[in-house]
């Protein structure tokens, strides 16, 4: 009973005004004679109400609860009780305070209220506190005391105090009523959603959520760090003095950032000065400033080794910086033993009203070893490329790219080279003949609208000019209450076909075409068939034919239909035979033919310039077959393809104009998926022949088959096997596996083979590549050996932070984009 009545005095004390706490002993008196029947019965409805509201903040039921139980407390402790017997439990009992907001300390008279009044009073300002917004601190401790003189309340010993999302923990705080000021000491630590700091002292604003703190350690997912006097400015940034950074967790970390002063923004961006690298505590580079963005991911610095047979040995290096909020740059400095050094530079931006994008320069002046003296002995390459994207409202959006490549090594040694293939292979493999374009799309309610000015700026490139394009698309859509549909697809340009540079073409081509093609469409559903009959007009203007004339309209009448349906039965089929735990059968079946048929041209294409395929349009009468079978099962509640096989091909009626006469299927295309199991994936496909001329060796036979088997069998463990089949070709087999040997180390290796006859490649092992990966607690460092057929050896390093899996010292030729964040093993 002592240790509720010391909680009532310190709550009565703070909401209701100065000097109730250290009231005396005749105060306590005089409180208690009050609390007659009437009153007493007043509190007892006064907790009745507060319990009914749910929406009552949780200080205030908290308070209500403590008023009641007091009130009952009080009515068996004894008159003339001294209020020093009731100090003496201080130590052992935890009080609870509610400090009020600023408003209300203010306005809180320092008078003496009967009990039953106190309550009333705290139910009244609390509600109205919670209508405008600001929240009272909840102070937690084993000795809290409120001054009336200073407006201070001090708390001491396993001190708590929850505030607007923050957390603050130590052994002593002081907070004043008025300023929301707080001063805290011993072991105190700050926590919220931005990060945790720790140190002796913390003086802190729990209303701005800004302070001061000495001698502080802190973390910021992913960086930790110590400093000497740390300052949180507002709710956002962090500024720092005497300080060291780093994402190791250790409280010797392996390595460090030292810097004499830095501003971080959690998940934003972290700015230094003056700044020394540490591994370990030995210095090994000074930094004169950093200055990164934590929304990037990547490395700041990437260094590459290695040696090819075509390079011979060399080294990659690239430097990342930032110039502002907006600009990123980036400087690469490469050597190549076999042909001499490399340079360039790059920016990515960013700007508030006109999208972002990013431009790249790369300039090489080669001096190849093993150079006949008669050639050419130095070669100059380089690379422009400009891309941009502006999203400029919800229906519309914008994108450029820009290419622009000097090869003198392809154009006067071997028209084969390729300047992105041998610098830039990633870039290579998504376009090898990248194009140069600015496209404008707006999307209207029911249809779309392009703008593309398109032109061929590398002349080696056998690309189209279209100066300009504009096309207009009109999905499917209905005519009013009809159940007939219409669709739309109009394309009006200009365009230009130059011959290209190496080797030379015969075809220069340019004109202006006007193309619009009109559908209509009746969808129904026939007995259990669903049938979409149509019928469609093409026309097309030109400026000239081809002997450069002005030419008449030609028209193309098109027609057919679609037809599909699905077939399906349920077995009821509980087995758990191979471990394949089917829980029930359903099998599909489904159809679908489609006939195409279009009249002959009014204009044939022998007469018209031949710029893509659009003018080379010709009779067709054809029927496209599809069936699709699939197998399902429920495993845990959720349907599962256990089997799904496809099968497409066409049916040329009456073909004009090739070797078949008579009506011909064309090649039957399969597509398999199996998933017996949830670690057992199995994709194949394979092509049967039987278009082109029957005098062909491969007609009527299977030409090509693949197929690829994974195996999973949990993070980081993984097996695959791959085969690439052609008839009379190559036949590659490939092996891949990522196995995690334990938490430390990590052994991964692909390997491919090639047993097919193609004369132009080497039987036997064409590639291989082991790595061996070990956790270093903040790093992983991961050692890379490849060798290729062609190509010789490959040694490398990679050291790749943790914190961003993402980024890494080195290069690796597939991985995976985790989020950033500490990844830590003990």
């Amino acid at each position: 009973m002592k240790k509720k009545l010391i909680i009532f005095s310190a709550v009565l004390g703070l909401v209701l005004g100065p000097g109730i706490l250290f009231a005396q002993e005749e105060k306590v008196g005089a409180v208690r004679s009050a609390l007659d029947a009437q009153e007493q019965a007043k509190a007892e409805s006064v907790k009745e109400t507060l319990d009914k509201q749910e929406s009552a903040a949780q200080a205030l039921d908290a308070t209500a609860e403590i008023a009641a139980a007091t009130t009952e407390t009080l009515q068996e402790t004894p008159q003339g009780t001294p209020l020093e017997t009731v100090q003496e439990t201080a130590q052992e009992a935890r009080q609870e305070v509610s400090v009020p907001s600023q408003e209300q300390a203010a306005e809180t008279e320092p008078v003496h209220r009967e009990a039953g009044q106190a309550i009333e009073f705290i139910k009244k300002e609390s509600m109205a506190e919670e209508e405008k917004g600001p929240q009272p601190i909840v102070v937690n401790g084993d000795k809290v005391e409120y001054s009336a003189d200073t407006k201070d309340v001090t708390a001491i010993g396993n001190v708590e105090v929850v505030y607007k999302g923050a957390k603050l923990t130590c052994q002593k705080l002081t907070v004043n009523t008025l300023t929301r000021q707080g001063v805290a000491e011993g072991n105190a630590r700050l926590d919220d959603e931005r990060g945790v700091i720790e140190g002796q002292k913390i003086v802190y604003n729990f209303e701005t959520k800004s302070g001061i703190m000495m001698n502080a350690k802190f973390m910021a997912n992913p960086y930790f760090g110590r400093a000497k006097k740390l300052e949180k400015v507002g709710d956002t940034a962090y500024v720092g003095y005497r300080t060291f950074i780093t994402t190791c967790s250790m409280d010797h970390p392996h390595y460090k950032l030292g810097t004499k002063n830095f501003k971080m923004i959690p998940g934003e961006k972290i700015e230094t000065r003056d700044d020394a690298f540490y591994v370990g505590d030995i210095p090994l580079a000074y930094i004169p400033r950093f200055n990164r963005s934590l929304k990037d991911p990547l490395m700041h610095v990437r260094v590459v080794p290695g040696k090819t047979k075509d390079w011979g040995p060399y080294v990659l290096s690239a430097w990342r910086y930032n110039l502002n909020d907006y600009m990123d740059g980036r400087i690469y400095l490469d050597f190549r033993k076999k042909l001499g050094w490399a340079e360039g530079f790059g920016l990515n931006y960013r700007t508030p009203g006109f999208g972002k994008g990013d431009f790249k320069f790369y300039f090489t002046r080669e001096k190849p070893e093993n150079i006949p003296p008669e050639s050419r002995q130095t070669y100059t390459r380089e690379l422009v490329r400009w891309r941009h994207k502006w999203d400029i409202d919800e229906r519309t959006d914008f994108i450029s790219e820009f290419y622009k490549i000097k090869d003198d090594r392809r154009k006067f040694q071997d028209p084969q080279r390729n300047i992105l293939k041998d610098y830039f292979f990633r870039e290579y493999e998504k376009d090898s003949e990248p194009l140069t374009y600015a496209l404008l799309h707006h999307n209207f309610q029911y249809s779309t609208l392009d703008f593309l000015i398109q032109k061929r700026t590398n002349p080696w490139y056998d690309q189209l000019s279209k100066l300009p394009e504009l096309k207009y698309i009109l999905p499917r859509i209905q005519i009013g209450e009809t159940p007939l549909y219409f669709e739309n697809n109009t394309t009006f340009g200009n365009y230009d076909k130059n011959a290209t540079l190496t080797p030379v073409t015969p075809d220069e081509e340019d004109v202006t075409r006007f193309d619009t093609t009109n559908k209509f469409s009746l969808p129904m559903k026939v007995s259990f068939f669903r049938v979409t009959p149509f019928v469609a007009s093409r026309e097309t203007f030109y400026d000239k034919g081809s002997q450069g004339k002005a030419h008449p309209m030609r028209s193309i009448f098109y027609t057919g239909a679609d037809i599909s349906t699905k077939f399906y039965r349920v077995f009821d089929v509980k087995s758990n035979f191979l471990g394949m735990n089917i829980e029930g059968l359903r099998h599909i079946i489904t159809p679908l033919v489609s006939y195409n048929y279009n009249h002959k041209p009014s204009v044939s294409s022998s007469q018209l310039k031949q710029i893509d395929s659009v003018d080379g349009l010709r009779r067709n009468n054809s029927v496209s077959l599809e069936l699709s079978n699939k197998l399902q099962t429920k495993r845990n509640g959720r349907s599962v393809d256990l089997l799904d096989f496809r099968v497409d091909t066409s049916y040329i009626i009456k073909p004009k104009g090739t070797e078949k006469s008579g009506s011909n299927f064309s090649d039957f295309l399969f597509n398999l998926k199996l998933l017996p199991y949830s670690w057992l994936r199995i994709q194949g496909d394979a092509t049967y022949t039987h278009s082109g001329s029957r005098s062909n060796t491969n007609y009527n036979k299977f030409t090509d088959a693949n197929y690829d088997i994974n195996f999973h069998f949990g993070e980081e463990r993984s097996i695959g096997i791959g085969q690439r089949y052609e008839r009379k070709g190559g036949n590659e087999i490939t092996a891949n596996m990522v196995w995690r040997l334990n938490p430390k180390w990590k052994f991964s290796f692909y390997q491919r083979h090639n047993r097919g006859h193609e004369p132009t490649l080497t039987r036997g092992l064409r590639e291989q590549e082991y790595t061996i990966t070990r956790d270093l607690h903040c790093w992983e460092a991961s050692l890379s050996w490849n060798r290729k057929k062609t190509e010789g050896d490959t040694i490398w390093v990679i050291f790749r932070l943790k914190a961003f899996p993402e980024g890494e010292f080195g290069f690796n030729q597939s991985y995976n984009e985790p989020k950033s964040g500490s990844q830590n093993n003990p």
